[in-house]
């Protein structure tokens, strides 16, 4: 069975409106009725960097969680982030993104490559001692528009350094929606026989246009967990870049039904909270 990760975080986090927190509970709420298997619902991150994303612990201990199988994933920029997250019981997973591009990883996170590897290292160690998941995304997996270093061998080279620390979720980053399908077959033909003990993802960004090919070119390898927002909505500010937005979850449950893969999803409140979405995203 598929796995969904429905990503309101990431919809949220660019959002040229300030949406209140009072909203954000209430959005939540519908997605946790959903039955998606995890929310990426927040970060721990400066407020200075994602001002959206500053009231992410005041929303956490007012979501209603009894009675939901949703899990609950937030991003993580740095040690200090993590320190915060690990506290609280109501979250699984650990997110932080590892970008194989030296000039976004700057740009995200204001740390090299090297100083990254160095706070997986530390995250990882955080989470098994607080009985929390690390979810490592390789931003910009696919690719960069920077003129940094890029090739297969180069994402092979950092999997391989998160097998190592015994990371057990790692997603493929298309951070600025460069991704081909070719590329993405490549990376999943090796990636998903070469460690079958790790789950590996899929996080892309594209448009109306091209989110099949993308999709599809993943499936057939085998990956099995995908990111997505309703909508489509979202990004990455911190590419400054004029992005396409987030793969859009009516299209990929779309191509779920299509190739007769189970969904456990409540369609009824599917409904509610893309009704909902249009609310929360409104000039």
């Amino acid at each position: 069975m598929l796995k969904l990760i429905e990503c309101p975080r990431d919809a949220m986090q660019g959002w040229h409106r300030m949406i209140s927190t009072d909203e954000k509970v209430k959005y939540l709420d519908a997605l946790l009725k959903v039955g998606f298997d995890t929310i990426d619902f927040g970060s721990f991150v400066s407020p200075k960097a994602i001002p959206q994303m500053a009231d992410t612990k005041d929303v956490l201990p007012r979501l209603q969680l009894s009675g939901t199988k949703s899990k609950l994933l937030a991003i993580v920029a740095n040690m200090r982030g993590a320190e915060e997250a690990v506290v609280f019981d109501e979250i699984n997973y650990l997110g932080f993104p590892f970008s194989i591009s030296e000039t976004f990883q700057l740009r995200n996170t204001n740390k090299t490559i090297a100083e990254s590897l160095e706070q997986v290292h530390s995250m990882q160690e955080l989470c098994i001692k607080n009985r929390k998941e690390l979810v490592v995304y390789i931003s910009m997996g696919f690719g960069n528009p920077y003129g940094d270093p890029y090739s297969h061998e180069i994402v092979l080279q950092w999997v391989e350094e998160m097998v190592k620390m015994e990371i057990g979720i790692i997603s493929l980053a298309d951070t600025v929606g460069v991704a081909e399908p070719a590329t993405i077959t490549g990376l999943f033909k090796h990636l998903i026989p070469a460690y079958p003990d790790v789950e590996f993802g899929a996080h892309f960004h594209a448009a109306p246009y091209n989110w099949e090919e993308k999709v599809r070119a993943a499936y057939e390898q085998g990956c099995k967990r995908f990111d997505s927002s309703i909508k489509g909505i979202g990004g990455c500010p911190m590419a400054k870049d004029e992005l396409v937005g987030n793969l859009a979850t009516e299209n990929l449950i779309a191509f779920c039904h299509q190739r007769k893969e189970p969904l456990t999803l409540d369609m009824t409140a599917l409904r509610g909270a893309q009704r909902l979405a249009d609310a929360v995203f409104k000039d």
